[in-house]
């Protein structure tokens, strides 16, 4: 076997049915996980490396354990998933061997080419805003490591120890994945093709605010949608109901939509909303026309007659980039905008980009492959601050790519 050996920041933070009933050993089996979708994106990295001879660790976190333990954040059954999937049997390491004078984390793998360690965030030093902190963990990671693989694209945005850290300590290069990623934004931020459409989704305006400042430079066409298109609403003088506005906001959005105006892009906003008391009480749902909600209820996904519009901008494009839902597409009541929207952006031949977390879900839930669309996003914050023309600091320090 080979003595080279890489050590990789990859992302498992996958969703996990936590209502599943744990093993004897206390921890959740493989098939609690709801969406392995990252784990798979990372199996190109992993299998190229080991098919070069290189002796695979993999680092990871699951949800935000603040430094503690937990058996229903452990990646075991990740660990479990990975093997499926791999083939293989791959080594699981305790968080104790990062630590052990015997060794290290390699020096766990056996007659293993891959192992996983256990979720890093369990040691506090992984998230301490400490910069001496994170430094001792990464030097107790990146021990007889010959390379760093930073391939979790959505944990690029984070000041981590296994992100940032690490690629100041060993030559450090980009995943197969991270390189995906990073050549799909870099092509809708800095070459898009036109006519270029940009849809928008999801709760807050604030959320959004810097992606919208910074795509109108280049953008044709905005379309808003998913709560947020309410604040947009309201800043017109609608009366909007119970729905969700950001009142503080008022004042940016009617600003953003000057300024769209200004640069000559195209502001779609819904003229029909689908309905509801509350998103838990989705028998009363249906749809009005945005200028008739009544007051006593609020918008929870867009209507029938705004998908058709969405999508009919949606399918002329030659470059569409999507960030955020349409509504509250988990009840089925309040999915069809979200779904409609999905499809046409499915269709669309143009190069589409799908913005990750909720929206990537999204894209799935409507039953729609990851290979309908040019690129799908593994990470969902990542993702929002490229677009909002930010550095990443995890990038930083990686200067070439795995080739």
């Amino acid at each position: 076997m080979s003595n080279k050996s890489a050590l990789v920041r990859v992302d498992f933070n996958v969703p996990m049915d936590n209502g599943a009933s744990a093993g004897s050993d206390g921890y959740l089996p493989a098939s609690a996980i709801t969406d392995d979708g990252r784990i798979r994106a990372a199996l190109p990295t992993i299998k190229k490396l080991s098919d070069d001879g290189f002796r695979v660790v993999l680092v990871a976190h699951l949800g935000r354990p603040k430094g503690e333990s937990s058996s229903s954040l452990s990646l075991k059954p990740i660990a479990d998933r990975l093997s499926e999937l791999l083939g293989e049997s791959i080594a699981f390491i305790p968080l104790t061997q990062i630590k052990a004078s015997n060794g290290s984390l390699f020096s766990a793998l056996g007659n293993a080419r891959v192992g996983l360690v256990e979720n890093i965030r369990f040691d506090s030093r992984e998230t301490s805003k400490s910069d001496e902190e994170r430094l001792d963990l990464a030097k107790e990671l990146v021990r007889d490591a010959d390379m760093f693989i930073l391939d979790g694209f959505g944990v690029v945005h984070r000041k981590q120890a296994s992100v940032t850290e690490i690629a100041s300590l060993v030559p450090a290069k980009a995943g197969l994945l991270v390189a995906k990623e990073m050549s799909a934004f870099d092509q809708v931020l800095n070459s898009p093709a036109h006519p270029y459409v940009v849809v928008l989704g999801g709760a807050k305006v604030s959320d959004k605010i810097q992606v919208i400042r910074n795509l109108l430079d280049s953008a044709d066409t905005l379309l808003i949608g998913g709560a947020m298109a309410f604040t947009f609403l309201a800043a017109q003088g609608l009366e909007v109901g119970k729905s969700l506005v950001e009142h503080d906001h008022l004042e940016t959005a009617k600003e953003l939509l000057a300024l769209a105006e200004q640069k000559r892009v195209k502001v779609f906003l819904p003229s029909d909303v689908v309905v509801a008391t509350a998103p838990g009480a989705p028998d009363g749902a249906h749809h009005v026309a945005v200028t008739q909600i009544p007051p006593q209820v609020m918008g929870l996904d867009i209507g029938p007659a705004t998908v058709e519009v969405f999508a009919d901008q949606i399918r002329n494009a030659s470059t569409v980039v999507w960030n955020g839902p349409m509504g509250v597409f988990e009840v089925p009541a309040f999915a069809k905008g979200t779904f409609g929207v999905a499809q046409a952006v499915a269709d669309c031949k143009g190069f589409t980009v799908i913005g990750g977390g909720d929206t990537a879900a999204a894209v799935r839930a409507a039953g729609l492959d990851d290979d309908r669309f040019s690129h799908v996003s593994t990470g969902g914050g990542a993702s929002l601050e490229l677009l909002e023309g930010k550095t990443l600091p995890g990038l930083a320090n990686l200067k070439e790519h795995l080739t």
